[in-house]
């Protein structure tokens, strides 16, 4: 399949901080691609690198078979950019935001009326037209935003966190829409703090660490790396008071939760030895034992030795920079 985006030694000094290191990477036409790592990894810079916001210090890279050095000015004709805060007016309707952002991109002004009003009917905002887009929901608000990233009829879409802050409805029916711009051919690079999000929408996913692409692959191949270590996860009939965690030699990546203790089994067996020993030591009764296979947070941990929560508590405390 052809690739749309091509990456070549793609490198970023601020000073003498080497925040993207000599990356590559290509992204095929249509396909959902995801761009993880822990925040401080490279994320936004590369972003703000590709859609002609940064330039980069080292490297290049070619969208449509367009130059991000030469042709950024032509590049941007192509691409929508959906950034994790609106960037829309509270003050403007959803009508006079979409009309607005059609001339910002030169849609033909013959032209810019139907297609505002298909976009509002796609999204489910037609009756919301003379709304004041500081009155809108929160998802209301993300379907806007993302209306707008297409006024111009792009044919690649970067995504900065696209379910940030969106109920469980909106999230959904969010993922919902981006599955649907899949099938009218558009290619989407999104960035997200939710693995599991990422497992659900990506055809492969990028995981970078500290400037470096660690890992490149499919969801299910990147699982599968990890399958010879299984997780196993103990519940007490009440929380354990005290551990010594040298006891647990046959378990790695330790995380206790209340009265459940899960971790990657080197043994098993060995594994369940200890966790009896605790029980009885403890005087508490095993309530259940499961066994999970690994899934893509397994795999990301591994890598970036980040637990997915830590990464979201450094992502509110850093304003989600990335």
């Amino acid at each position: 399949m052809e690739a749309v985006i091509q990456v070549i030694g793609l490198t970023k000094y601020y000073n003498d901080l080497l925040a993207v290191d000599h990356i590559d990477f290509t992204v095929k036409r249509g396909e959902v691609f995801g761009f993880l790592g822990p925040n401080g990894a490279g994320k936004t810079t590369t972003i703000r690198m590709l859609v002609g916001l940064t330039v980069p210090t080292e490297g290049t890279a070619y969208i449509n078979n367009l130059d991000i050095r030469k042709d950024i000015v032509q590049i941007k004709r192509h691409m929508g950019v959906v950034p994790d805060t609106s960037n829309l007016y509270n003050e403007l309707t959803a009508w006079e935001n979409l009309q607005f952002m059609a001339g910002l991109y030169h849609v033909p002004k013959i032209d810019r009326d139907e297609r505002v009003r298909e976009l509002l009917k796609t999204f489910g905002l037609l009756d919301r037209r003379s709304t004041r887009f500081g009155r809108l929901s929160s998802g209301l608000k993300r379907r806007l935003t993302i209306a707008a990233a297409l006024i111009h009829n792009p044919n690649i879409l970067f995504f900065d966190e696209p379910t940030s802050g969106l109920d469980v409805m909106s999230a959904r029916s969010l993922r919902s829409l981006l599955r649907e711009l899949k099938e009218t051919g558009v290619t989407t690079f999104l960035t997200t703090h939710y693995i599991e999000e990422a497992d659900q929408l990506c055809e492969r996913i990028a995981i970078i660490v500290k400037g470096k692409i660690v890992t490149l692959d499919t969801p299910q191949n990147l699982k599968l790396k990890f399958q010879r270590v299984p997780t196993i996860e103990v519940t007490f009939s009440s929380p354990i008071k005290s551990l010594n965690l040298g006891d647990l030699e046959a378990i790695d990546q330790v995380k206790i939760t209340d009265n459940t203790i899960r971790g990657q089994a080197m043994n098993v067996y060995e594994a369940i030895k200890a966790l009896t020993a605790i029980a009885q030591e403890h005087n508490v009764e095993i309530l259940h034992i499961n066994t999970i296979n690994p899934n893509l947070e397994d795999a990301f941990v591994r890598l970036t030795g980040l637990e997915s929560e830590a990464m979201m508590v450094e992502k509110e405390r850093r304003g989600g920079r990335g």
